[in-house]
């Protein structure tokens, strides 16, 4: 277990790294019971619930993505990697309250097992500067945000969302109807919002929102997920 001191709270966090079923690490927070991806697979899960069920289901040539809960950067990374495969433009936003430290990112092992070729981008994509958009490729741009989320303005539209926090049990404050209601109306039409929660309050809180919700197959060790359109 590692011990930071998290200054802008005051207070020390334990973070322990873990290697989910896929093989892949994720860090655990024994405070609170949470793991930051799937015990069951930490880049199956991302792959599964953002990548497939979300990224590829946008048909634009060019995607303003916005991701709630930076953490370790890894549905940035494999964002990156399926938009090159495609050809694709992304203008990425991902906030972050408490960005991890460099220590706990250097034990990630994520790009082991997918290409080492990725290295050098997922090392780009924690180092560039926070709070200013920088160019990963010539096709990606990237935005890190230090923000609570709860007091966030848009700039933007955005095509995509990555509704990534903290289980509705560990953030209830970013799970609200007024979180959602801001989200769908700085969504442009058509607009995809992706989450590995199914639970009713989250559902109920989405369709109160405007959302057309529909619950489709979760990944391994999850029955079902959440994605949610703007029509």
């Amino acid at each position: 277990i590692i011990y930071l001191i998290n200054n802008s709270a005051n207070f020390v966090n334990k973070y322990k790294i873990i290697t989910s079923d896929d093989g892949s690490n994720t860090i655990f927070l024994p405070e609170y019971n949470e793991s930051y991806h799937s015990t069951f697979g930490a880049i199956q899960e991302s792959m599964h619930v953002f990548i497939k069920s979300g990224f590829l289901e946008i048909e634009k040539q060019e995607i303003s993505v916005f991701e709630l809960g930076f953490g370790t950067g890894l549905n940035t990374l494999l964002t990156f990697i399926e938009a090159e495969k495609l050809g694709k433009s992304i203008d990425y936003h991902a906030i972050e309250l408490f960005p991890l430290k460099k220590e706990l990112v250097k034990q990630l092992n994520y790009c082991k097992l997918l290409s080492q070729e990725c290295d050098q981008i997922f090392n780009k994509i924690h180092e560039v500067a926070w709070n200013q958009s920088v160019a990963i490729s010539d096709n990606f741009s990237l935005t890190k945000i230090i923000a609570n989320f709860e007091n966030f303005e848009f700039a933007e539209k955005i095509d995509l969302f990555y509704f990534d926090a903290f289980a509705p049990e560990v953030q209830p404050e970013l799970w609200t109807n007024s979180i959602f209601e801001r989200v769908f109306d700085n969504m442009n039409k058509n607009g995809i919002l992706t989450t590995y929660s199914c639970k009713g309050s989250v559902k109920r809180a989405l369709k109160s929102a405007g959302f057309q919700i529909e619950k489709i197959p979760g990944p391994k060790g999850k029955r079902e997920i959440l994605r949610a359109r703007k029509m």
